[in-house]
């Protein structure tokens, strides 16, 4: 939150390409921090892993979206390009990267540092990648605005923009739910220290979620329904299947035996709301990236998504600090309560989006009816 923002709000001035390979750089770094067991090397680490996350989550879609505008691309193949991203990389390559690391320790017993030294090299070859074949591009390329009116800059943008504002909150708000949904969906599915699989339940999210996001290519194909309106179903979608651990634990009383057996009755009906929810991640990637990229300004880009990444950073930190303080139950409640108000900002999203289309037509109803007049 503190140093992402700064840093990934260079990219529009100092060029995006840059950026992306500061990301490679500064991840590598955060990768060889891991052989140290010095605590200060480690907190560094995090320091530059945080750095890295917020250029991953802006930079990377701000020089796409900057160099397809550039080379003239039609506008339907910018979701085609962010459907296969999210099915390929965030699907797909999870999964492989998931099993390769656990290849790395388990079989060839080379420690738990070894993941971390393969993604540095991972890292590398992007790198080598990028420098070699990416052009770069800019966001505002004024030589005279420094970083402090980039940001005075991004926050008129937002405040002058319902639709900009609007997109932050929402992309806040479910982002901020499935946070926190990573860190309880292990004690959710173990409430007793059960024996479960975890590598195969991740495989499996991953799976739901390559499945989702298929599911948003063929919608994004389609002129109808929008974008804006068909995520308001994803949202109270990801609501409900947020709401099953919540029903289970009055439905089914709960084990008291600790250890033991695998996943209980229990937990696979939880299992199965999860993989629903895991498919509206799915579906949400796309679909964010494609109305990020319709409403948020090209001068300002990166700026403005790491704008939106600083409530959401801040709401994870709480929720983090306070995980121990609430039942799990409660934790659930609250994620679907704040996708249920995503859902609402989503329908008001819609509803602005269409305003100029609906007073076009009404302009031109006006025109026909004044023709005959002319005559």
């Amino acid at each position: 939150m503190l140093f992402g923002t700064i840093v990934g709000s260079l990219a529009d001035k100092q060029g995006r390409r840059r950026a992306c390979v500061t990301y490679c750089i500064t991840y590598i770094l955060s990768c060889i921090t891991k052989h140290s067991p010095q605590y200060r090397v480690l907190m560094i680490g995090r320091v530059l892993g945080g750095i890295a996350t917020s250029l991953l989550f802006s930079s990377f879609e701000s020089w796409l979206v900057a160099e397809h505008n550039k080379r003239g691309f039609e506008q339907q193949w910018l979701s085609l390009t962010f459907s296969k991203a999210i099915f390929l990389g965030n699907g797909l390559v999870a999964i492989l990267a998931g099993l390769f690391g656990n290849f790395l320790v388990d079989t060839f017993q080379l420690g738990p540092v070894a993941p971390f030294d393969a993604a540095a090299c991972f890292l590398a070859i992007g790198m080598a990648v990028i420098l070699s074949s990416w052009t770069e591009n800019y966001g505002d390329p004024s030589e005279n605005k420094d970083l402090l009116a980039q940001f005075k800059g991004a926050a008129v943008a937002i405040a002058s923009d319902e639709k900009i504002a609007l997109l932050g909150a929402i992309q806040s708000l479910f982002e901020g739910s499935m946070y926190t949904f990573v860190f309880l969906w292990t004690p959710a599915l173990s409430p007793n220290d059960e024996e479960i699989p975890h590598g195969f339940i991740f495989a499996t999210f991953m799976l739901a979620s390559m499945l989702g996001s298929s599911i948003a290519s063929r919608l994004m194909a389609r002129s109808s329904p929008r974008v804006e309106s068909y995520m308001q179903i994803v949202f109270l979608v990801s609501s409900v299947s947020l709401m099953l651990p919540i029903v289970t634990s009055f439905l089914i009383a709960p084990s008291k035996v600790k250890g033991g057996g695998g996943i209980s009755f229990s937990g696979c009906l939880q299992m199965l709301g999860f993989c629903t929810f895991e498919a509206c991640v799915g579906i949400f990637w796309p679909s964010i990236m494609k109305m990020r990229s319709q409403y948020i300004p090209e001068e300002a880009r990166s700026t403005i998504m790491n704008f939106f990444r600083i409530p959401l950073n801040i709401f994870v930190c709480i929720v983090l600090y306070n995980v121990n303080a609430f039942p799990i139950t409660v934790m659930f409640g609250m994620c679907s309560i704040f996708l249920v108000v995503a859902s609402i900002l989503q329908r008001r999203l819609l509803v602005i989006a269409e305003k100029p289309k609906t007073e076009i037509w009404a302009m031109k109803e006006r025109d026909n009816e004044a023709e005959p007049l002319n005559i």
